[in-house]
C-alpha cells in the first residue's frame, strides 16, 4: 500500500524574506569571523598611512629631502639584510594589527541617569532664566541642557559635584535676592547635606557651582608659626587665602591655609566678636586665642557663664586673672579700663619727650570676655553697673595701647550686647549650624556657600573687616580637664599651656615698670599686702585685678592686679 505524502505547510512570501535575511546575516557573521584578522590589518594599514601623510604634511619643506633619504636608506638596509624583507613584512603586519585593533570607546559624556538629572535641573531653572520677550532663550521647557551647562562632574552616587551654568545677560545677577533664589534651587536639586560654593562671574554671565570638601577637624592646639601680634583663628579652604603654614595634623606635618588675625596698633580690626550656639565652639576659640597670646603678652579672662571652662588657665604665667563672678568681673574690667588709660598716658608722654613707648606699654594685653550678656543680666538684677560699659575704654582706645578685646556670646543674646561692643568689633566670627540670614546679621554679608545643618564644633564663617566671608574650622582646643574630650586633644592643650606662676603687673611704686616674671622680684611684690579698696567699690570678695584707689600716690598712672586664686 503506497504511503500518502505529508501535507506541505504553506509558506508565505514574508516568511521567505525573513528566512533569507536570517541566512544572509548568519553568512555575514561567519565571513566576519573568518576575515577578522584581515579586516584588523587593513584598518591598521589605513591608520598608519593616514598618520604618515599627516607627518609628511607637518614636516617643513627643507626637512623633507633628508627625511626621504633616511627612509630610503632604511628600506634598502632591510632589503639587503638576510631574511630582511620577510622580517620587515612580519613586523609591518604586527604593527598594523596592533594599530587596527578594536578599542573600547571611552565614554566622555554623562550617562542616561546623569543626563536626566541635568535635564530636570535645566527645566527647573527655566522660570528664573527666561522671559517671554527673548526670541532664542537659553532656558526653555524641553530645550537642550547642553547649551547652558558645561564642565559637569558627578560623584559615585550620581550627584553633581561641579557644574558651570551660562545664564542670559538680562538676569539681575547683581541682586542678592535673585542670586539667593538660584543658589537655593541648585542646592536642593543637586543634593542636600553637602556644602556648595557658588562663584558668580558677572562679566561672562556664568555661575560655577562646586561641592566643597569638609574642613579637617584633626588639627589641635599647638605652637603656630606666627609673628608677634598674629593670632590664628582657624583654617580655611586652600584657594581662599594666599598663605600656608606647617601644622601638626595628627601624627603628620603638612601645610594648611590659616585665617590669621592681626592685632596691635597697625591692625584695622583690633577687636573680635564671636557668636554661636551652645556647643558650637566659641569657648574653644577663646581658649585657643589665650594660648596663642600668652607667649607674647598678658591675658585677662572674664567668664560670664561661670562653668569653669577656663580653669586650666588659672595661675599660669602671664594670666592676670580668671574671673567667673560679677564682683571679680567688675573689678577686672575696671582695672583693664584704668590700665588702658595708663598706657595711653605713658605712651603720650614718651612721644612728647621724643622716646619710643615704654616696654610695659608695648606688651600686648588680651581681654577675653565670654558671655557678657549673662553678667549684664546679673548686674541689672543686683543694681550694679553693667560690665559691658567698662569695655568702652579698651574697645575705643585699646588699639593704640596694645590692648585687644575678644567677646563671645550666643545668638539668643546678641541683642543684649552693648552698642560699643557691636560697633568696635570689626573682626566677626560665626560658629555652629546657622542660616544665611544669621550669618548676614553678624558678619554684614552673606556666605558664598550653603551652610549645612550638621557641622562639627568649631565650624563656621569669619570675616575680617570688609573682607570676604571665609569658611573656618577652629583648632580643637578642649578643656584639658574634661574627660569626655579626646585624649590626644587634651594632651595637645596641656603641651602648650605655660608653667604655673604668679600673675605679673606694674608693682614698682607706680612707675609702670615690670619687676619681672614669676619667680623673680615680681613674685615677692605680688605676695605683699593687697591694695585697700575705697568704700563703694564694686569689689567684694574673690580674686582678680583691683584698680588703684583714686587717692593713691600713683593715681591712675599704675594699677595693681591681684594674683588669681587657684
Amino acid at each position: 500500500m503506497a504511503r500518502r505524502p505529508l501535507p506541505r505547510i504553506p509558506i508565505s512570501g514574508s516568511d521567505r524574506i525573513a528566512r533569507s535575511r536570517e541566512l544572509a546575516r548568519t553568512a555575514a557573521d561567519n565571513a566576519t569571523d573568518v576575515l577578522h584578522p584581515l579586516i584588523t590589518i587593513s584598518r591598521g594599514l589605513r591608520l598608519l598611512a593616514a598618520a604618515g601623510l599627516r607627518k609628511w604634511a607637518d614636516t617643513p619643506k627643507d626637512q623633507r629631502g633628508p627625511g626621504l633619504f633616511l627612509a630610503a636608506v632604511c628600506v634598502l638596509a632591510v632589503a639587503l639584510a638576510p631574511y630582511g624583507p620577510l622580517l620587515g613584512l612580519i613586523g609591518l603586519m604586527g604593527v598594523a594589527a596592533w594599530k587596527g585593533r578594536e578599542r573600547v570607546p571611552v565614554r566622555t559624556g554623562p550617562d542616561e541617569a546623569q543626563s536626566a538629572r541635568l535635564q530636570a535641573l535645566h527645566d527647573a531653572l527655566v522660570p528664573y532664566f527666561s522671559v517671554p520677550e527673548d526670541p532664542s532663550p537659553l532656558f526653555a521647557h524641553g530645550g537642550a541642557w547642553a547649551k547652558a551647562f558645561s564642565d559637569q562632574e558627578f560623584d559615585g552616587d550620581g550627584r553633581l559635584t561641579r557644574l558651570r551654568v551660562t545664564y542670559p545677560p538680562y538676569f539681575p545677577d547683581g541682586e542678592a535676592e535673585a542670586r539667593a533664589r538660584i543658589e537655593q534651587l541648585l542646592h536642593a536639586k543637586s543634593g542636600r547635606g553637602r556644602e556648595y560654593h557658588f562663584g558668580w562671574d558677572e562679566e561672562a554671565n556664568q555661575l560655577l557651582m562646586t561641592v566643597l570638601r569638609a574642613l579637617p577637624t584633626t588639627i589641635a592646639a599647638q605652637r603656630f608659626v606666627t609673628a608677634p601680634g598674629e593670632l590664628v583663628l582657624g583654617f580655611t579652604d586652600p584657594d581662599a587665602v594666599r598663605r600656608t603654614m606647617p601644622v601638626l595634623d595628627g601624627d603628620v606635618t603638612r601645610d594648611a591655609p590659616p585665617v590669621v588675625w592681626r592685632t596691635g596698633p597697625r591692625s584695622a580690626e583690633p577687636h573680635l566678636l564671636a557668636v554661636g550656639h551652645p556647643g558650637s565652639g566659641t569657648t574653644s576659640l577663646l581658649r585657643s586665642l589665650a594660648l596663642q597670646a600668652l607667649p607674647y603678652g598678658d591675658v585677662l579672662v572674664v567668664e560670664g557663664s561661670g562653668t569653669g571652662e577656663y580653669a586650666c588657665l588659672t595661675g599660669r604665667a602671664g594670666v592676670l586673672a580668671v574671673e567667673c563672678g560679677l564682683a571679680g568681673a567688675l573689678a577686672g574690667l575696671e582695672w583693664a579700663a584704668h590700665e588702658t588709660e595708663r598706657r595711653l598716658v605713658s605712651a603720650n608722654r614718651a612721644r612728647q619727650a621724643g622716646h619710643p613707648a615704654p616696654e610695659d606699654v608695648r606688651r600686648p594685653l588680651c581681654i577675653l570676655v565670654d558671655r557678657p550678656s549673662v553678667l549684664s543680666h546679673v548686674a541689672a538684677a543686683d543694681g550694679r553697673p553693667d560690665p559691658q560699659q567698662l569695655l568702652q575704654v579698651p574697645l575705643r582706645h585699646g588699639r593704640a595701647a596694645y590692648v585687644t578685646v575678644v567677646v563671645a556670646d550666643q545668638f539668643d543674646s546678641v541683642e543684649f550686647l552693648d552698642e560699643t561692643v557691636r560697633t568696635h568689633t570689626r573682626a566677626r566670627l560665626v560658629l555652629g549650624p546657622t542660616t544665611p540670614e544669621q550669618v548676614r546679621s553678624v558678619l554684614g554679608a552673606p556666605p558664598h556657600t550653603t551652610p549645612t545643618a550638621d557641622v562639627p564644633p568649631g565650624r563656621g564663617y569669619v570675616r575680617l573687616g570688609a573682607g570676604a566671608v571665609l569658611r573656618l574650622q577652629v583648632p580643637a582646643t578642649p578643656d584639658p580637664y574634661d574627660e569626655a574630650a579626646s585624649e590626644a586633644h587634651r594632651q595637645a592643650v596641656l603641651g602648650v599651656l605655660p608653667e604655673r606662676g604668679i600673675a605679673e603687673g606694674p608693682e614698682d611704686g607706680g612707675t609702670g615698670e615690670r619687676a619681672g616674671r614669676s619667680g623673680g622680684p615680681a613674685e615677692a611684690a605680688l605676695t605683699g599686702p593687697r591694695v585697700e579698696v575705697p568704700a563703694g567699690s564694686p569689689r567684694e570678695t574673690g580674686s582678680g585685678p583691683v584698680p588703684e584707689p583714686a587717692g593713691s600716690p600713683a593715681g591712675r598712672t599704675a594699677s595693681t592686679p591681684v594674683p588669681a586664686e587657684g
